[in-house]
């Protein structure tokens, strides 16, 4: 097995990716505008993508994969759900999927700085993960 901090970074952004999809999964049906309901599935479709390639990395560490926690997840839920039943614009939905990406960035960043011993594969993906949200983060800001 590699060492710890490969792991535990691995980890993170597999929890982070999974975060991702789930909150894209609960605001793309309410989407009408085709334009933004293309930018949430190709950031979503990324976003699992990358999730199938540090997947398979985690089992050839023999190590298991990370859910996001209960509490962030239910909280992102219902953060969603109130804001979204309040105001279903595309503007609102840009507004919940920026601060998302702005969260991810934010704890991404960190956990590289943490896990500063994981192999470079690893800070490679954990990178190309930040990407990812920041390009999906520019893009939202038409919608806003």
């Amino acid at each position: 097995m590699e060492n710890n901090d490969t792991v535990l970074l691995l980890k993170e952004c597999d929890s982070g990716t999974k975060m991702a999809v789930s909150s894209i999964d609960e605001v793309l049906e309410k989407i009408t505008d085709p334009d933004m309901r293309r930018l949430l599935s190709k950031s979503r479709n990324h976003h699992e993508q990358l999730g199938n390639e540090i997947h398979s990395l985690l089992i050839r560490y023999d190590s298991e994969e990370k859910d996001p926690g209960l509490m962030a997840k239910g909280m992102s839920w219902l953060k969603t759900n109130m804001k979204i039943s309040m105001d279903e614009s595309n503007a609102s939905v840009a507004e919940l999927m920026t601060d998302g990406c702005d969260m991810g960035i934010k704890s991404l960043y960190q956990y590289l700085n943490q896990y500063q011993s994981a192999d470079r594969t690893s800070k490679e993906i954990c990178k190309k993960l930040i990407s990812i949200e920041e390009e999906f983060r520019r893009d939202l800001h038409c919608y806003l």
